[in-house]
């Protein structure tokens, strides 16, 4: 993500994690605790796997701990973020906006509060949308049905 930003001009890049990483180094980002991040941001991108330690970590604690002007943005998880909580945080204005390519569940209820908000913009999960990730799918896709019509494993399955 923080190569993508580079053209935007964005000034400051931050990010956080279990451990500092050569490309944040290469890139000039700068590697900060947790709730450093979240109280420097104008942009809280949620955008790495889910784990045990990542569940809900965007919860009504950290939202709290952002910026009024923050926006939130998630295309990782949907579990990563608590939608109670980032509901409460855009209603009351403890953050500013929200966009969400992945939700809990997948797509969201129609009756969702969130897809009433005009502070948030929810998209049905397209951030694979890109034609290397889509031809990956296709090429996996294409090389489970070759293994399944031989009566082999196939490369990815669910168990």
């Amino acid at each position: 993500m923080a190569q993508r930003l580079k053209p935007f001009g964005v000034s400051r890049i931050l990010y956080s994690g279990r451990s500092e990483k050569d490309e944040g180094r290469t890139l000039g980002a700068e590697f900060v605790s947790f709730d450093s991040l979240l109280e420097q941001s104008d942009f809280v991108l949620g955008c790495c796997a889910l784990t045990k330690d990542n569940m809900g970590v965007m919860n009504k604690e950290a939202f709290r701990k952002m910026k009024k002007t923050a926006i939130f943005i998630n295309t990782s998880r949907g579990g990563l973020l608590n939608q109670q909580d980032l509901y409460h945080a855009l209603t009351t204005g403890e953050i500013l906006a929200a966009g969400l390519d992945v939700t809990t569940p997948e797509p969201l209820p129609t009756d969702s509060p969130l897809l009433r908000l005009a502070n948030c913009v929810v998209l049905p999960h397209i951030g694979s949308a890109t034609m290397k990730a889509r031809g990956a799918m296709s090429a996996l896709c294409a090389a489970n049905i070759v293994e399944a019509i031989h009566g082999r494993p196939m490369v990815k399955q669910i168990k």
